[in-house]
């Protein structure tokens, strides 16, 4: 069933109801595209920037991008564009909108990114905007994608999303209001947020302490002769990771074990559990083998801190590392030191690969992490300083998950608040 052509909004009755392809256009017109032959330095508005974004504007760090003849399309973006991801990983991360505010001749539109450019007598562009931020309406979208590992948007699915079409000047009185409200609402968790940096820090800052000087405030320090480390406790080992660390490498036949997919803060989770993609045993062949106890490493991510220790017996990405750890390395205590900021960029600055940064293919090879020296503190101490990060830091995860439940509950609030807006649930004023 196509779902675009059977979801209608119920909206008041002096409303319309149309596809986006009668309001606006998708096809923009060719005086906006960036010529072939041309080559010049653009900002290029990413995915990325729509994650993070809900407005983006022309004084934005943007993307350094050049716009060349070998390149996928590109489009120059205009004030009240509205610009989508028509592609994901993930079915919630399609049709997420960005309205662009402002206009400059350097900002362009990222290929993963789909232009909506609206006709301004029918549709007001930050009206559309807040239409796509409804789940009711985006769901047309997310159902209309396809694909296997990664989900994109047909171009005609696009055109076909039914949007509610209140008078221009209600559309107007609507955005302004949701402007002000959801400003209100955004201010609040955004103070939120920072607190949550602060409270992120300071636990960073008590783990990283805890696993490079110990528990003991007052022992003799020693220099390490690493400079990325310095001083550690003066009766600490600083031993090689290939002492400490074996590699396993072992292959399903069947794939019938369990998937365990690497997730940043939970670990390592069973992937059915936390994707709509299920898989099948067929599919997981080759697939590596895991067992409880053992260190995972995400190699693409490992300066990221997607590291965890194996719950469950069961199966990883061919493309993540496992490591058996020896009779004096606790796991708990190893796993804290590599998530710290100091191990990261230590992984970071090993990894190789291709391109750099989010864009790029970098790998931390198994070759270069057991080439590492990591401190050893006498297990006993390993052991003690895992208890006491477990008892320091579960207050601060507690304050950090009230905080996380109220700005959730705000931002449930926003949303549905914009939803009843956009679909005339709330009567709002029009100021003559």
């Amino acid at each position: 069933m196509n779902f675009t052509e059977h979801w209608l909004p119920t909206v008041p009755k002096k409303w319309s109801v149309k596809p986006l392809r009668a309001i606006a256009s998708l096809n923009i017109s060719s005086v906006d595209k960036i010529p072939a032959d041309d080559e010049f330095p653009v900002r290029l508005a990413n995915y990325t920037d729509v994650y993070k974004h809900e407005f983006i504007s022309s004084d934005m760090e943007l993307m350094q991008a050049t716009a060349t003849a070998n390149e996928i399309e590109r489009f120059r973006l205009h004030r009240d564009d509205v610009i989508i991801t028509k592609d994901s990983e993930t079915w919630d991360d399609i049709g997420i909108p960005a309205l662009v505010v402002d206009s400059a001749d350097d900002l362009v539109c990222g290929y993963h990114l789909a232009i909506l450019r609206s006709d301004k007598t029918k549709l007001d562009g930050r009206f559309l905007l807040r239409c796509l931020q409804s789940k009711d309406i985006r769901i047309q979208l997310e159902l209309a994608a396809d694909g296997v590992t990664r989900f994109g948007i047909p171009k005609d699915a696009i055109g076909k999303l039914q949007l509610p079409v209140p008078p221009l000047a209600e559309q107007r009185a609507i955005t302004k209001y949701l402007d002000k409200e959801t400003g209100r609402m955004d201010a609040l968790v955004a103070a939120k947020e920072r607190w949550l940096e602060l409270l992120a820090e300071k636990r960073r800052a008590l783990i990283t302490r805890a696993v490079t000087r110990g528990l003991n405030p007052a022992a003799p320090l020693s220099d390490s002769g690493f400079p990325w480390l310095g001083q550690v406790p003066k009766h600490w080992r600083v031993e090689r990771s290939k002492w400490l660390f074996k590699e396993r490498d072992e292959r399903s036949t069947t794939g019938e074990e369990v998937l365990l997919s690497l997730r940043m803060e939970v670990g390592l989770v069973r992937h059915n559990d936390v994707s709509e993609k299920l898989t099948r045993s067929e599919e997981l062949i080759g697939y590596k083998k895991t067992s409880p106890g053992e260190i995972v490493v995400n190699r693409m991510r490992a300066s990221s801190g997607l590291v965890s220790i194996t719950p469950e017996e069961g199966l990883v990405s061919p493309d993540y590392a496992v490591f058996q750890a020896s009779p004096e390395a606790d796991q708990k205590y190893f796993v804290h030191l590599f998530k710290t900021e100091l191990l990261q960029a230590l992984f970071r600055s090993e990894s190789t690969g291709l391109g750099t940064g989010e864009s790029g293919f970098l790998r931390l090879y198994s070759e270069s992490f057991l080439a590492f020296w990591f401190p050893l503190p006498p297990l006993a101490e390993q052991r003690a300083i895992v208890a006491h990060i477990a008892s320091a830091t579960a207050k601060l995860d507690g304050l950090r998950a009230a905080a996380e439940r109220t700005i959730a509950l705000l931002k449930e609030r926003r949303a549905a608040l914009i939803a009843a807006a956009v679909t005339g649930k709330i009567q709002i004023p029009i100021k003559k």
